[in-house]
């Protein structure tokens, strides 16, 4: 269920001083106590977690737990079993014996996939158990690609413990475009809120500036306006910093006290909206610490060619893309995004985004559709800049937010710029299970703001068992009714009145707030948590 109040103070005031009060008291519905059944198998097929939590002194460490395939298991919604413990000599070790609350992250570098658990750590006679206080998955912003594997011969080497930073620990934070940083929230009682949380980080290399031996400043880029870490250290100062040698699975850890600049004006990053100062008190520098190595995956990448650009709507606009090579791109999963990579002018390193796929899966070409933020640097690139002709950079699609398998009744409900995994859902649906019962129910302010209204109508119609419902929740005086059928928002009520709803499962896209609302009503309504599938989305930049 969801948690009843899931920011403390320290929280609520970033929301405040930075405008995001509503969006994070939309998106705070996404918090919970207890793991959703697809967030219990993902930390189920990590081969490791990073793990945040305090020391005897009160110092803020972060490590890694490492473990073979299947160390980690969840025996129920508030559980994850650990088969695994820290080394002896990492900081954290002897805190984390004793047992005690822990902020947790998972990380799946390759799908740049993550969620965050926080709860109460006891040691256990294979490792370690967690009673999860709060879990909520996290946006893929800012994170590098990188595959695993195992040096089975890996010797760890001596621990360095010193009070500032040498030269190679300087130059191994310049060239890092990954850190992970814990902080913590302590609070009289015992409320949800209270607790640590580990964060990702990511930039590109270069993005943590080091000012001197003993300091360090960390750029804050936008994300999920829930301000975990920002908030912890309004009240809390003290943080902790963890950098990974991806090469030779050396950790190198941090504590110290941060500082926030909220208005960084000559920032060494102009993408930043606030400054993480970090004054270091520990350095612990652990040689080849972990059996996992990573690398950047060969292979699949790809070199594409804009073929179209087509405004679809007022904010949003399609790129039609094909292979530089001339070859059929090949099938996707319909559901599926496309990370791309963007050379953009004055900016030090590419811009990595990724936008839902929105055309046919089996087209030979693929199509993405990008709503402009005004103070997105790639979705403007995108709308200003590109043009027919241009090559784009991507990855092989990825994502999991895909059709169910089987023959139950779908539900497919998108808000939006949401609407985009959903074309590519009834493209698939129309020519692979043309039978299945589908239900299309899409909201949009007006008509201006309807994207693809004529291609989902139409796809809608050459389905045998398809149905369409639109809402406009304000619409104009030249909007036409036979292309929306209600006004106002669209509620769960609406939904669980289909005459399909009691066996159905439920796809939802769009903003952050409108998913959450429409899923809490869904599970009032008794909608089984396993039958409804959530993709969300916040500014893309």
């Amino acid at each position: 269920m969801v948690t009843a109040s899931p920011f403390h103070a320290g929280e609520l005031a970033a929301q405040r001083l930075t405008g995001a009060t509503d969006a994070a008291s939309a998106g705070g519905a996404f918090i919970r106590d207890a793991m959703p059944d697809q967030h219990r198998r993902f930390f189920a097929a990590l081969p490791f977690l990073v793990v945040t939590g305090g020391d005897g002194d009160g110092q803020i460490w972060l490590s890694v737990l490492e473990g073979p395939e299947g160390f980690a298991h969840s025996p129920d919604p508030r559980h994850l079993s650990m088969a695994a413990t820290l080394h002896h000599d990492d900081p954290l070790a002897a805190s984390i014996a004793r047992g005690g609350p822990v902020g947790l992250l998972g990380i799946e570098l390759a799908t740049r996939r993550r969620n965050r658990l926080n709860g109460i750590l006891t040691t256990t006679s294979q490792g370690y158990l967690l009673e999860v206080v709060q879990s909520f998955g996290n946006c893929p912003q800012l994170i590098t690609t990188r595959v695993w594997h195992r040096d089975a011969s890996h010797l760890p080497g001596p621990v360095r413990i010193s009070d500032r930073l040498d030269a190679a620990q300087t130059a191994r934070i310049a060239a890092a475009d990954t850190l992970f940083i814990g902080s913590g929230y302590m609070s009289e009682g015992k409320g949800a809120a209270n607790g640590y949380d580990a964060s990702h980080r990511g930039g590109a290399p270069g993005f943590v500036r080091i000012n001197d031996d003993r300091s360090l400043q960390i750029p804050d880029y936008p994300g999920n306006s829930f301000f975990n870490t920002i908030g912890n250290l309004i009240g809390d100062p003290r943080v902790g910093l963890l950098f990974i040698d991806f090469d030779t699975g050396s950790l190198l850890h941090l504590t110290g006290r941060a500082r926030i600049d909220w208005h960084p004006g000559d920032s060494h990053d102009p993408d930043a909206r606030r400054m993480i100062h970090v004054g270091i008190d520990q350095v612990v520098d652990r040689p080849s610490a972990l059996s996992l190595r990573w690398q950047r995956p060969s292979g699949d990448g790809l070199t594409l060619n804009v073929i179209d650009k087509v405004v679809e709507s007022e904010g949003i606009t399609s790129l039609h893309l094909a292979s530089a090579d001339g070859a059929a791109l090949g099938h996707f999963q319909a559901g599926q995004h496309l990370p791309v990579s963007l050379d953009i002018p004055g900016r030090q390193a590419p811009v990595g985004r990724s936008y839902s796929l929105s055309g046919d899966p089996a087209a030979p070409t693929w199509r993405i559709s990008v709503k402009r933020e005004e103070r997105g640097i790639a979705s403007r690139f995108l709308h200003d800049a590109v043009r027919v002709g241009d090559v784009i950079t991507a990855r092989r699609p990825q994502g999991d937010f895909t059709l169910p398998p089987g023959e139950r009744p779908l539900v497919l409900v998108s808000a939006g710029v949401g609407i985009t995994p959903m074309l590519s859902m009834l493209h698939a649906l129309v020519t692979d299970q043309p039978q299945r019962q589908v239900s299309f129910v899409h909201a949009a302010r007006n008509g201006r703001n309807h994207a693809f209204a004529g291609e989902a109508a139409d796809l809608v119609s050459r389905g045998g068992r398809m149905t369409r419902l639109v809402h406009y929740s304000a619409p104009e005086n030249e909007d036409d009714y036979r292309t929306f059928g209600r006004t106002g928002r669209i509620g769960a009520a609406d939904l669980l009145a289909l005459p399909t709803a009691d066996d159905a499962d439920f796809l939802l896209c769009g903003p952050a707030g409108f998913v959450a609302e429409i899923r809490a009503g869904l599970e009032s309504g008794g909608v089984a948590t396993g039958r409804i599938h959530l993709e969300t989305f916040g500014p893309a930049g």
